[in-house]
């Protein structure tokens, strides 16, 4: 997709330093971009995306500024957001045993921390805003996936309550292959170091897309959202036994080790759920689900005959596309993390 609309504006990426926001520079730094504003907490992270940017090219280095902040400090966010035209909203907790051990905590940054930032954008006049959920806010059954559903609702809310000049949309998507703290890396990591690679359910299916499908699905929605819009990508899926024995043909066999799920893990991913597919518009490669547009005058839903309220099933993990072994190896290989690895080159890969 194409990055005109892009030239001589400011975006900024809340959670920038993470592997989305490196993404989204690889994207857009050779662009006419004017400006990109990494808001984050993490000065480590910051001054090594400073410093891999100053060793790529100074020119490409002097578009991008650092801001340390937080998206649970309201007054952080909006200072750094003074001057953006737009906003990619990454920033999250999004570790499912560590929200569900600390779900205070997942509140304080998904769904507090998006609030801030859609109400700082609203009163700066940002013209568009793009946030990052998950399939685990549909039909949520763990802490993580609840402050994300919460997160959704906040991004609905602030969209079609008040937002001006401000259009504010979503984007779902399930695994993003070789982001911080996926599975990805930790096989390839115990494969180097010998180790069987640990399975939590051979059985579990999991969408497959990569980084640069990441940021090409929130520019679409970037292109083409009205707000309250919600964008996902329509993806194949792989089960984890299918993704560890392809991994494993990568990379040489240290055999598998099956340890049981973790605390919240979902069988299989849902990206829509019944209720959404009945305002669905397939647009390709994507679906757009429409604004829920219905008021708080309830009375007007109370009508004779039954009424159709969910489509017979939802899109999930289990009912798209699966990939055998070798089509996994194939689509993992398509991500640039497996390409470094694969070169000897883990420490490029890190992000």
């Amino acid at each position: 997709m194409g990055t005109e609309a892009f030239d001589g504006k400011t975006l900024m990426i809340t959670g920038g330093t993470g592997s989305f926001g490196n993404t989204v520079l690889k994207h857009f730094l050779e662009s006419d971009i004017g400006e990109i504003r990494v808001f984050s907490r993490d000065e480590k992270k910051q001054d090594d995306m400073r410093h891999r940017l100053q060793e790529r090219s100074v020119e490409l280095a002097r578009k991008v500024r650092f801001f340390i902040g937080d998206v649970r400090d309201p007054q952080s966010v909006r200072d750094a957001m003074h001057g953006v035209d737009y906003v990619f909203h990454a920033a999250a907790l999004k570790q499912v045993p560590s929200c569900e051990f600390f779900p205070m905590e997942a509140v304080r940054t998904n769904v507090i921390g998006t609030d801030n930032v859609l109400h700082a954008a609203i009163s700066e006049g940002v013209e568009r805003v793009v946030c990052l959920s998950t399939d685990k806010a549909a039909y949520p059954i763990n802490a993580m996936g609840k402050s994300k559903a919460m997160m959704e609702s906040i991004i609905y809310a602030n969209a079609r309550n008040g937002a001006g000049r401000t259009t504010i949309c979503c984007t779902r998507y399930g695994n993003v292959m070789c982001s911080r703290g996926s599975v990805i890396p930790l096989f390839i990591k115990q494969i180097k170091a010998g180790e069987p690679v640990t399975v939590t359910d051979p059985s579990m299916t999991r969408f497959l897309m990569n980084l640069d499908e990441a940021v090409d699905l929130v520019q679409f929605a970037f292109e083409h959202a009205n707000p309250g819009d919600l964008f996902i990508q329509k993806a194949p899926a792989a089960t984890i036994g299918d993704l560890a024995e392809a991994v494993q043909g990568i990379f040489g066999r240290t055999g598998t080790r099956v340890i049981g799920t973790r605390h919240g893990e979902k069988l299989f991913e849902t990206l829509m759920t019944r209720e959404e597919m009945l305002r669905a518009e397939d647009m390709g490669g994507y679906f757009r689900v429409h604004s829920d547009s219905r008021d708080l005058n309830y009375d007007k839903f109370f009508v004779d005959g039954e009424v159709r309220t969910q489509a017979d099933d939802s899109y999930t993990s289990h009912n798209t596309r699966r990939l055998d072994v070798a089509e996994t190896i194939e689509k993992i290989k398509t991500a640039e993390y497996v390409r470094l690895a694969l070169e000897g080159r883990e420490a490029e890969a890190v992000q």
